[in-house]
């Protein structure tokens, strides 16, 4: 059972990295993109719409399923450590105490990346609707 340790170290709280990585790199493209778009260069609101939306389901999606992943890693932790205590009858508490840290290291993580995952998908949701507004009043409310 001790490749489950690492399935954790590196398998869960990888994946939780890499997740972050890719949560902020969409989130700076998009605001990148959103600081010098032009609304009036589109004549019908839902290529408009299509355009600013791009990519912004990846943000949701990392940041909605983040915890769950964290709390997988801590369900796998608290596994291994009672298997441990199994295995070994009379434990000692320090190996106790590591194994229920290493599982609720994982629950952190996903809480670490979910909370800004959601918070950059809010601000740039946002952001999206004052575009959509500023090319309403532009055009009326042709092209809907």
């Amino acid at each position: 059972m001790e490749w489950l340790s690492y399935a954790i170290d590196y398998g869960i709280i990888g994946l939780l990295v890499v997740l972050s990585i890719i949560s902020i790199g969409v989130a700076i493209e998009r605001h990148l993109l959103y600081r010098r778009f032009d609304v009036s260069s589109y004549t019908n609101k839902k290529s408009l719409e299509m355009e600013l939306t791009d990519r912004l389901h990846i943000i949701a999606t990392i940041g909605s399923n983040a915890p769950y992943i964290g709390l997988l890693g801590t369900v796998l932790g608290i596994m291994l450590t009672f298997y441990n205590i199994g295995q070994e009858g009379f434990m000692d508490t320090g190996k106790i105490m590591v194994g229920l840290a290493l599982a609720l290291k994982a629950t952190a993580l996903g809480l670490v990346v979910a909370i800004p995952s959601v918070a950059l998908y809010n601000f740039l949701l946002r952001r999206v609707k004052v575009l959509l507004a500023l090319w309403e009043m532009e055009n009326g409310r042709k092209g809907i």
